[in-house]
């Protein structure tokens, strides 16, 4: 099944393996919802690059908002990537690592 935020609400997911793709562009109370529906028996994954929001100036993306809250709460994890771990074509790393380093330089 595929479904959309919109129509998680109210519903538990038991039994089941739950993907919240692009999870950068979740407000935070989208993302409480959707951790909140997770049932006996389930999974869930959520992917997101924190460097790629396109939320509203200002708006809190639920993706870095769970990191803060949810970094220290037993059952959960997180897996983080590198440019190294780019599997498209080869200059598309070395343009990650170049942002990267140009935004290091700014801090």
């Amino acid at each position: 099944e595929v479904a959309p935020l919109a129509f998680m609400r109210g519903r538990s997911l038991n039994e089941s393996f739950v993907i919240l793709d692009e999870a950068q562009n979740t407000s935070v109370a989208q993302m409480k919802m959707f951790l909140t529906r997770i049932g006996f028996g389930s999974r869930a994954v959520v992917t997101g690059d924190i460097t790629q929001i396109d939320l509203a100036a200002g708006q809190l993306s639920g993706l870095n908002n769970a990191i803060e809250v949810l970094r220290n709460v037993s059952g959960v994890a997180f897996t983080s990537f590198t440019p190294k771990d780019v599997v498209r074509h080869e200059l598309v790393q070395r343009i990650v690592e170049a942002y990267e380093t140009s935004e290091n330089a700014g801090d």
